[in-house]
């Protein structure tokens, strides 16, 4: 896990509201559905101006943190999305500081590791936190990168508070 900027990226595919906990109950998980949607062969030949050939899952509108609600968008980034197919939505995944985990091996198992370290990281309230805003897998043939949004982080919190001047009114 390292910190980077995440550039900025425009996502046009499906979308659903979940929870981790109704994704854990094969009777109310969304995410398989939602996949083999995103995943069927042409699901996204009529997108126009895509950036590659990649999948992209914008995970966001958290209701609270890991445990509460969010909507998961998987598609295909584009340069606009003036016109939308049908049934899809737009998604503005904006350029923040993030960590950025790396999956790789075999998949699903390979992102679930992934996102249990992003739920350790959160957890143990290490830094730079968890802002739980927007996050993005982009799925590449090598694996799949998960950029996590972050706080912002304002210098070391163990070295000294520097003084703060006041200005006269």
């Amino acid at each position: 896990m390292i910190i980077v900027d995440r550039p900025e990226t425009l996502v046009v595919g499906f979308a659903v509201r979940t929870t981790n906990a109704a994704e854990a109950d094969p009777a109310r998980a969304q995410l398989p559905g939602l996949w083999a949607r995103a995943g069927a062969p042409g699901a996204f030949a009529h997108v126009p101006g895509r950036v590659d050939e990649n999948l992209y899952a914008v995970l966001t509108d958290y209701e609270s943190d890991h445990n509460g609600a969010y909507t998961q968008i998987v598609g295909v980034a584009v340069r606009t999305a003036a016109r939308l197919p049908e049934g899809m939505v737009a998604v503005r995944v904006p350029g923040v500081p993030a960590l950025l985990f790396e999956a790789r091996g075999p998949m699903p198992g390979a992102l679930t590791e992934a996102w249990q370290q992003v739920w350790k990281h959160a957890e143990s309230g290490l830094t730079p936190a968890r802002a739980f805003t927007t996050d993005l897998e982009i799925h590449h043939p090598g694996g799949v990168d998960l950029f996590v949004a972050t706080l912002p982080s304002f210098g070391d919190p163990t070295g000294p508070i520097p003084p703060v001047q006041a200005t006269p009114a």
